[in-house]
């Protein structure tokens, strides 16, 4: 499954985008506060500011919404780091500022991000691979930028395990918060996981 093979009755493609950011707002919050299982669509029809009947001219199951939702916080998060990633001179000091940017993001996005943790597995096989391959291309974008911005030979093992330990580490600020945020400021976690990430690369000559 794609976005655009979510059914629905109705054809006009900008309303269709409009009802469905109303929905997957109405949906992220009661995913937060109830988990997707125990959500019914009736409540995500009502907190998206409409009726039940309208909520399925849609979408047609509970799954649709989920997968609408996923897919919408991966886009986000696309969108909002891509900026960072359009390096000019690429270096050191430039990985520095895609990986701030990147834990900025994380920050902002807590709660999404543990949704997708946390609801990614109830959806269908072939809709949860499409979802998992936008995480994989995430971190494939980490990977070119930790290739680019090191002159120093690194192996491409080494880009993928620095990408996906920089991808962790972000997360990990909202899934171990209530510790993490009661010993580090926000500034202090993201100097500190540099700083060891930076110790582990080649010593530039």
């Amino acid at each position: 499954m794609v976005k655009n093979k979510v059914v629905s009755n109705v054809k006009d493609e900008e309303l269709i985008q409009k009802r469905r950011d109303q929905m997957i707002k109405g949906a992220i919050s009661l995913f937060k506060e109830k988990g997707f299982h125990r959500t019914t669509t009736r409540e995500i029809a009502k907190a998206s500011g409409f009726s039940i009947g309208t909520l399925y001219e849609y979408i047609r199951t509970k799954e649709d919404v989920l997968f609408l939702t996923c897919d919408a916080i991966y886009d986000r998060v696309r969108e909002r780091l891509e900026p960072a990633f359009e390096l000019q001179q690429p270096s050191r000091e430039s990985l520095i500022k895609v990986i701030e940017s990147y834990f900025y993001l994380m920050d902002d996005l807590q709660e999404e991000i543990l949704i997708l943790y946390q609801e990614v597995k109830s959806l269908k096989k072939e809709t949860r691979e499409y979802v998992l391959q936008k995480e994989r291309d995430m971190v494939g974008m980490l990977e070119k930028v930790i290739v680019n911005c090191i002159p120093e030979k690194i192996t491409e093992q080494e880009a993928t395990l620095i990408a996906n330990n920089i991808f962790i580490q972000g997360h990990m600020w909202g899934f171990r918060r209530w510790i993490l945020q009661k010993q580090f400021s926000l500034d202090e976690y993201i100097q500190l996981q540099i700083h060891t990430l930076l110790k582990g690369l080649p010593v530039e000559n």
